[in-house]
């Protein structure tokens, strides 16, 4: 019975899948802050790209 109980506080396995769950969900909620705090930048920067692609250019002169 000790046994069980020492090999149930001791068991590794699934540990590493563990792990990879967190550092996913931190990296997640990192890119969902970063997003939050600059979206509107990078979105008007975008656009701003946008509109110099499309925007035609006069090579007459």
């Amino acid at each position: 019975m000790l046994k069980k109980l020492k090999g149930l506080i001791t068991e590794e396995k699934g540990q590493g899948m563990t792990e990879y769950g967190l550092i996913l969900g931190v990296i997640a909620v990192a890119v969902l802050a970063v997003i939050g705090l600059f979206g509107t930048s990078i979105e008007n920067m975008f656009k701003d790209t946008l509109e110099k692609v499309e925007k035609p250019t006069s090579t007459e002169s």
